[in-house]
């Protein structure tokens, strides 16, 4: 397995940074057997600067996914534990007035590490849910007069429970807007399972994880993914998508500007990793419902709204 200071010493080239992506994307599938395209598409939220929300039921690995990451990445991991009488303060610090000094001094919260797990995300209050705005917008928090610029890069993993609402409370639109993309773990396959249950793959496997990647990893992998050659010809698919998601037809709001952008970055993301020479319309198939499906309301059922979008434009040839 790559260490750390191997990974630091390949060279600049945008190949060998795909591979310390695809290093880290095969060793999150060690402790999280046969979900490789959800696994991708955190990824993809990473390398676009997004953030994951992860909905499902209890027991599918949502925390171990977000711990396997931080045990893969050398960086700084923080959790918060969402709960009905968390506080602003205990996410983002607070200033406490040290009598020697004769003032105020600030203490960071959990919210100043690289990747934040938010567990149980709707669980909070949401005074407690708006402390993460900020945040996850702007990396930063601003206390008092004070503003204090977050760890860079900043991943926000967040996770909830879908089905159990008793004492939830249930994230506003400004806040899933916020989120890069959701995804969905489900159960895993018969094979996957099998390896899960004579203790090959699972949260025990964590502590033999070493870091494969680093934040200069990170960094490098961002401007390539920046660098990735979008044609005209794409992005008249994207603004037709678009168009037809706002006619009212499928939707009862259309897709917003800003999550049509993530869409087209995270289509850029998704043919850097494949080592394509070009983005096309398949990237932008392929996130289409994880980058768009907690940001629209239909009539129906959603990810059918969001089908019959596609299904209105043609593919560009």
């Amino acid at each position: 397995m790559r260490t750390v200071k191997e990974a630091e010493g390949q060279s600049d080239s945008p190949l060998d940074t795909r591979q310390v992506m695809v290093k880290l994307c095969d060793q999150l599938g060690e402790v999280l057997a046969g979900k490789k395209d959800v696994i991708e598409q955190v990824l993809i939220a990473m390398l676009c600067g997004g953030h994951v929300l992860i909905e499902d039921i209890p027991g599918v690995g949502k925390t171990t996914l977000a711990r396997g990451l931080a045990a893969s990445l050398d960086m700084d991991f923080g959790r918060v534990q969402f709960t009905a009488d968390l506080l602003p303060a205990d996410i983002i610090g607070v200033e406490i007035f040290h009598p020697a000094d004769k003032r105020f001094i600030f203490h960071p919260g959990p919210v100043f590490h690289h990747i934040l797990l938010a567990d149980e995300i709707n669980r909070a209050t949401p005074k407690a849910q708006s402390a993460l705005l900020e945040a996850m917008e702007e990396g930063q928090v601003s206390i008092e007069r004070e503003t204090h610029p977050l760890p860079s890069p900043f991943l926000v993993l967040a996770t909830q429970n879908p089905l159990e609402h008793l004492g939830t409370f249930p994230l506003p639109e400004s806040q899933l807007d916020r989120f890069f993309c959701r995804l969905k773990l489900g159960y895993p396959d018969a094979d996957a399972e099998r390896h899960l249950l004579r203790g090959e793959v699972g949260r025990n496997r964590i502590s033999h994880l070493s870091p494969v990647a680093t934040v200069r990893d990170w960094c490098k992998a961002r401007d390539g993914v920046v660098d990735m050659p979008v044609s005209d010809a794409l992005l008249d698919y994207v603004l037709k998508l678009l168009a037809v998601s706002r006619d009212g037809s499928w939707l009862q709001q259309g897709i917003s500007p800003r999550a049509g952008a993530d869409v087209v970055a995270a289509a850029k993301a998704r043919a850097w990793l494949h080592d394509q020479a070009y983005v096309s319309a398949a990237d932008v198939q392929a996130v289409w419902f994880p980058c768009l499906a907690h940001r629209v309301l239909a009539d129906g059922d959603t990810e059918a709204a969001l089908t019959g979008v596609l299904e209105q434009v043609s593919v560009p040839a």
